[in-house]
């Protein structure tokens, strides 16, 4: 996991940011506060959040949907760019870190666009798709636990339209997925999981090297 773009020097980092990032002040500040966090790792690089706000207006999305929400970045960064009668569903099991994000999306004036579910995710997606929701969603963003990566992405794939999106972070793992060396569970997981994403005739897609990896798979 990383806090910004992997493979770039810090040097042409900071330009980067310096010339393109817009973020707003309520977003530095949790992103500040999240970084003193003894995880605050697990938190998403600015340019990232700003580039799920821009396929979120591309789109034209109302409906969005997280798997994993730690202190709110993401899910604060996607509600800024819906409109005013846009809805996050977010699915998280950790109270502690959601509260955090509880407090910033009250201070951004965006909390009642975001309905937060505290229970394992694939109950909550499960669920939705019981409950008549497949295929209303117009975008979804993956970040939580590796290891359940394939069940998010199968559940998301039915909940999303067609011409929806779904982004999956972390596809990248720091580089440990290229590395032949390494073969521990969770990396072994998301070998697999880019591995059958590639195979997926059921989606386009392009993964994007900003952050720690980026896949987008847009629903044929």
């Amino acid at each position: 996991m990383t806090t910004q773009t992997l493979g770039l020097e810090q040097n042409l980092y900071d330009y980067l940011l310096s010339i393109s990032l817009r973020e707003a002040e309520i977003l530095t500040q949790l992103r500040k506060e999240t970084a003193q966090h003894p995880i605050g790792r697990m938190q998403i690089a600015p340019e990232q959040g700003q580039f799920l706000a821009l396929l979120v207006q591309l789109l034209g999305a109302k409906k969005t949907l997280e798997v994993g929400v730690f202190t709110g970045y993401s899910s604060l960064v996607v509600a800024l760019a819906l409109p005013s009668d846009g809805k996050v569903v977010a699915c998280d099991v950790n109270e502690e870190f959601t509260t955090i994000a509880r407090r910033y999306w009250q201070q951004a004036g965006v909390a009642d666009k975001i309905h937060l579910h505290i229970a394992p995710a694939l109950e909550t997606l499960d669920r939705l798709l019981a409950t008549g929701e497949a295929e209303t969603f117009d975008f979804a963003f993956i970040d939580a636990d590796k290891s359940n990566y394939d069940g998010y992405y199968e559940r998301s794939l039915q909940l999303v339209r067609p011409g929806g999106l779904i982004a999956i972070d972390n596809v990248l793992w720091s580089g440990r997925v290229a590395d032949p060396q390494v073969q521990d569970n969770r990396t072994k997981r998301i070998r697999a999981f880019n591995q059958k994403l590639h195979q997926d005739q059921r989606v386009n897609l392009s993964l994007i090297a900003i952050a720690d990896g980026l896949t987008l798979a847009l629903k044929n």
